[in-house]
């Protein structure tokens, strides 16, 4: 298991586990990172992340990235 920072672009990953507290682990649920979830990351820069999910591009930062662990 690793976080979705490491993951390489273009390669589709499933969501294993999203740590933090309820409020971040709500709020990432609300865009589609829930555990079993298929995404793609399309761009990495310095740890921050553009994230293909559910048809829809998402870019997450590298704190809230670390968290979904794939």
């Amino acid at each position: 298991m690793m976080p979705l920072t490491m993951a390489a672009p273009a390669e589709e990953i499933t969501i294993l586990k999203i740590t933090g507290k309820d409020e971040v682990r709500q709020h990432l649920a609300e865009l589609g990172f829930v555990v079993g979830a298929t995404v793609k990351v399309v761009s990495e820069m310095a740890g921050n992340v553009i994230v293909q999910v559910k048809d829809s591009r998402v870019a997450l930062d590298q704190s809230m990235a670390n968290r979904i662990m794939v």
